[in-house]
């Protein structure tokens, strides 16, 4: 199966190179790289252009598109247009796959019976503590069951999906789309890829985590979900307040 890959990034040189070689050193390779960025002002693309040769050398297609952009969903839907293969996967620039995170992709998606599969996530405070995110598929729709870095979705999918680009959640939001049309899911319970816990959607505070809550509730009720799942968003984000 054809795996295209797509990094979104800005400003993103002190991580990015682990990013890229984890692309790169796959025991599957991808049919093809992409690399989104957004016009950073460091050295995101220049590290992103020595790791050309490689990618040539491999027999992967390496592109690296540098332009302006309305954040990171929208970089992400410039991502997927430019994408030729059967199943695109992203990983985002401080993050990084597995060695056999493809090559079990492939293994899981092979008999093309699924639409989007995800897995579990290896979750990371700081550069020496971490834990896993286990993945599932149930009736109730919870992103503590879901990883976006894991998350493989058919190219034919996208074909009728796209990021909203209006929330922090619209990730969630496809995923919830999907579900309610009846997407055929898999999951596959081994740790895929690893995740740095920064950003905006990991912000400390109570006002920011309030937020958080409200934004992912309003795309429950506008997915349809009834409203006792404002208890989910709301005990969600004060838990990450609690435990960090």
């Amino acid at each position: 199966m054809k795996i295209s890959i797509i990094t979104v990034a800005f400003n993103a040189a002190e991580t990015i190179a682990q990013t890229i070689e984890s692309v790169l050193h796959q025991t599957k390779a991808p049919y093809e790289y992409i690399i989104q960025d957004g016009c950073s002002d460091d050295d995101t693309v220049s590290i992103a252009q020595g790791y050309a040769d490689d990618f040539a050398a491999a027999g992967i297609a390496y592109h690296i598109v540098s332009e302006k952009d309305e954040g990171i969903y929208d970089a992400m839907n410039k991502g997927i247009a430019k994408a030729t293969g059967e199943l695109i996967g992203m990983i985002n620039a401080d993050d990084w796959y597995e060695p056999t995170a493809l090559e079990r992709v492939d293994e899981a998606a092979r008999d093309g019976n699924c639409d989007l599969l995800y897995a579990d996530l290896r979750m990371w405070k700081d550069e020496t503590h971490s834990f896993i995110k286990h993945a599932k598929n149930r009736r109730y729709a919870t992103s503590r069951d879901w990883n976006h870095p894991t998350t493989f979705i058919t190219k034919a999918m996208y074909e009728k999906y796209r990021y909203r680009n209006e929330t922090i959640h619209d990730d969630y939001d496809l995923i919830l789309r999907m579900k309610k049309d009846g997407a055929r899911i898999r999951v596959i319970r081994e740790v895929l890829a690893n995740f740095r816990m920064n950003g905006i959607s990991h912000e400390r505070s109570l006002k920011s985590a309030m937020q958080r809550a409200k934004i992912k509730y309003g795309i429950y009720r506008q997915n349809g979900y009834a409203p006792f799942y404002a208890i989910e968003c709301y005990g969600v984000e004060l838990a990450k307040l609690i435990i960090g």
